[in-house]
């Protein structure tokens, strides 16, 4: 039992390896817009990295949460935790942000000219990934809250863009595949994931409401949104979070 947590870490890191393979061996998006209707063909390789991103996520909440109820946290399992994130939340959804650039440069005049540097962009998410998640570790501010966003946040809002765009949620399929909103949204992610703000935790050590009412509340809208936005809901609760986080730290700092 005691090893318990490491398999389910490694279960993530198998299913974030096995979301690169599926990402890898996938053709480009395919988009076309007809006067009328904006229509984009995801290939299912992607959908399937996509449901295999979200299966890891799952893994990853329960590994921390076996090792604390079995009281075996260790620094090999902190490493390990970290190793496996950098390649399920950041590579895999630089891969996801690569193969949508292309895409997006592929409707453009002139596409087949467009340099490797273009979208090689796209890689920098796990490059900062990585930073974000080596200085975790190292970091003893980070036990009550986040200092930045967390890195599986940043990869599961990703890896809702190409459920976004098969099914466009809230009509975001078109900016999706603009090449200025990706080179944003990259700067963006990776600003947050490096920056020196505070980020709350969704862990709850006690159920009152006083001491939890950002958690609740950034889960009942999230809740909310999601019959309304469908996979859109996926950015509007990244946003949500960091409106609320930031909101928290600049006009009610104290403890949460």
């Amino acid at each position: 039992m005691k090893q318990l947590p490491n398999i389910l870490t490694l279960a993530n890191l198998f299913c974030g390896a096995l979301a690169l393979v599926f990402i890898l061996q996938s053709p480009g998006f395919i988009a076309s817009y007809n006067g009328e209707d904006y229509m984009i063909t995801v290939p299912p390789p992607i959908c399937q990295a996509v449901v295999l991103i979200g299966i890891a996520a799952v893994f990853d909440f329960f590994d921390g949460l076996a090792a604390r109820l079995l009281k075996v946290q260790s620094p090999m399992g902190r490493e390990l935790d970290s190793l496996a994130d950098v390649v399920t939340f950041g590579v895999a959804p630089g891969m996801i942000l690569y193969q949508l650039l292309r895409s997006a440069y592929m409707m453009q005049p002139g596409a087949m000219e467009v340099s490797l540097v273009n979208v090689a962009v796209a890689l920098l998410l796990p490059c900062f990934a990585a930073y974000r998640l080596a200085r975790f570790n190292l970091d003893e501010r980070q036990t009550q809250h986040f200092i930045g966003v967390p890195t599986p946040a940043v990869g599961l809002l990703v890896a809702s863009f190409p459920l976004i765009l098969l099914y466009n949620s809230a009509g975001l399929a078109p900016w999706l595949q603009r090449v200025w909103v990706l080179y944003a949204l990259i700067a963006l992610l990776c600003f947050l994931m490096v920056c020196n703000l505070p980020f709350f935790s969704l862990k709850l050590k006690r159920l009152s409401w006083k001491e939890n009412r950002l958690r609740y509340l950034f889960l009942l809208l999230t809740l909310l949104a999601i019959p309304l936005l469908k996979w859109a809901a996926v950015p509007f609760a990244f946003a949500l979070y960091v409106a609320l986080s930031l909101g928290k730290h600049f006009f009610s700092p104290g403890p949460e």
